[in-house]
């Protein structure tokens, strides 16, 4: 597809700029219009709104994102190869896109963009947890974003919306369910890319909440749960001992077994014994 905005097909954009992905970028290039649309349509209505991209690469989604109505895009690439197939779709898009050429984990998106803010991004594989990790973890809350539209290996996504008893639930998990609602909402194979990744990819749809889901003290939930899941297998009562000298107590105090494993416990029992830490 290649009528979203009389731009030519992104195959001729690689070719011509000689745009070849480059693995250690943890570059896969989208290159059907029809997909990168279908994307920019799961954050919602973009009209009014300003979106944070993160590695456009040739700008597929952001293609996709300023047809969609997106009222203006910052697009974060690190790779200065696709800088001039950027300028081309900002000529077509004139005052709705501006591109930085940069790493996104030192970027202020504030500096550049005006709320409401969502964040859309088919995130290079080698920083997504990381952004999400500090997407999720601002120093106040609410963030400066409404909404996260972000894809991952499918093996992340299912992580991030995974529930408790399920091997993949964890600390990723706690962190995105406590502040926000989370769910798959597209998957993708490895041959919907260039070049196929040997995963494949599933994108992912967080909307934050106003307040955490339950009460506890940001610091002390991420230091319990980094210690319960760090030994998973273990019982509560021997990962969490270091927390504190009656930690079976406190376990107990939480309403939560202290013979109980991490995976088994729900994130109101991690708030509950986060805030039963908190007293000590």
């Amino acid at each position: 597809m290649s009528a979203i905005d009389g731009l030519p097909p992104l195959r001729e954009v690689i070719a011509a700029h000689g745009l070849s992905a480059k693995k250690q970028l943890g570059q896969n290039f989208l290159l059907d219009l029809n997909l990168t649309a279908k994307i920019a349509r799961q954050a919602g209505d973009l009209t009014g709104c300003d979106v944070l991209e993160v590695g456009p690469g040739p700008g597929g989604l952001t293609r996709g994102l300023l047809a969609e109505g997106a009222r203006r895009v910052l697009a974060v690439e690190k790779d200065a190869r696709c800088l001039p197939a950027l300028a081309e779709i900002g000529a077509a898009y004139p005052g709705r896109l501006e591109v930085v050429n940069g790493d996104a984990l030192r970027i202020d998106p504030l500096a550049h963009l005006t709320p409401p803010i969502r964040v859309v991004a088919n995130l290079p594989y080698n920083v997504g947890t990381e952004l999400l990790i500090r997407w999720m973890t601002p120093a106040q809350w609410p963030p400066f974003w409404e909404s996260l539209t972000l894809m991952f290996q499918r093996e992340v996504a299912e992580r991030i919306v995974a529930r408790p008893g399920s091997k993949a639930y964890g600390r990723l998990a706690l962190m995105v369910q406590w502040r926000a609602e989370a769910k798959i909402v597209m998957q993708l194979p490895p041959e919907a890319f260039t070049p196929p990744p040997k995963v494949s990819s599933a994108v992912v749809l967080i909307t934050r909440r106003q307040a955490p889901r339950f009460e506890a003290d940001a610091a002390v939930l991420a230091r319990l749960t980094a210690a319960a899941f760090n030994q998973r297998r273990k019982m509560l009562r021997s990962s969490l001992r270091g927390l504190a000298p009656d930690i079976e107590a406190r376990i107990t105090a939480a309403g939560l077994k202290p013979t109980a494993r991490a995976e088994e416990i729900p994130l109101e029992g991690f708030c509950a014994l986060a805030r039963e830490l908190s007293r000590a």
